[in-house]
Parts: structure tokens; sequence; C-alpha cells
């Protein structure tokens, strides 16, 4: 996690398991499951295998790049800030979704809804459950 730049909610959410199953991996009280391993071995290809069972040989297998692994943006780690050609491409991109946005709405029809509040409500039945088990049900007069 240390050399991926990635919190232990990042690194869970990248390999796609729960936070708490690293928590507990990392606090010592579980062993990572074969589904972790895999896991990370699937989405991490170029971690070595060896290394991440055992504990031997390198962490990286022959040939790749560390320098090649992306940093995740933090206040430690940021990216460089677009230049002016970036922006300028943004900014007509995110112009041209507004557009389209536009001519997908539609109309909104609106509607009064009448509520009625001086509705009277009556009782029907009232119900008594006991603590044996018990009930008895009560019917107002005009009810019965």
């Amino acid at each position: 996690m240390e050399n991926e730049n990635l919190t232990p909610a990042k690194f869970a959410d990248k390999l796609q398991i729960n936070r708490a199953n690293i928590s507990h991996i990392l606090n010592g009280r579980n062993n990572p499951s074969l589904d972790v391993v895999a896991r990370i071995l699937s989405e991490m290809p170029y971690i070595n295998s060896e290394w991440l069972i055992n504990g031997t040989g390198e962490m990286y297998k022959r040939g790749f790049d560390v320098n090649s692994i992306p940093l995740e943006h933090d206040l430690f780690h940021q990216s460089p800030a677009p230049s002016h050609q970036e922006e300028l491409r943004v900014e007509k991109k995110e112009a041209s979704e507004v557009i389209e946005a536009e001519k997908r709405t539609q109309p909104v029809e609106t509607k009064s809804v009448v509520v009625n509040e001086n509705r009277e409500k009556k009782i029907s039945q009232i119900i008594i459950y006991y603590n044996d088990n018990t009930f008895e049900t009560f019917l107002p007069q005009s009810a019965k």
C-alpha cells in the first residue's frame, strides 16, 4: 500500500473488498485469504506473487518500472497544474455538455394537489397484546 501510495480504504476499494478485511489484516487479527491474494494479483499484475505469498524475492516483477505507478492525489502528491490548452479543452467540453443537457430537457408539467386536511379519522379497532401471548380486541360501539 505504501509503494502504491494507497490508504487502507483506497486499497480495499481498489480490490473491491470490505474495508474491515484490510483493517483486520493490518492489525494482525486475520491473515489474508486466498480471495484477497487473488484480487491483489488480479488488480496489480505487476506484483511478484512469490513476494506477496512468501515474502521472498523482489516486490515487483522483473522489467516493471516502479515510476509508472500513478500516484494517488493527496496533499503531498499533487498532479501538475493543467496547461492553458487543457483548460480551454475542458471548458469547451463542459460547455458542449451543458448545451446537450439543455437539448434533452423536457418541459415540466405542473399539477396542483388538493389535500383534505379536515378528514375525520375514526378508530376501527384496538388490539392489546399481553406478555402471555394473549390479546383482546376492542371495537367502538358504532362498529359492532
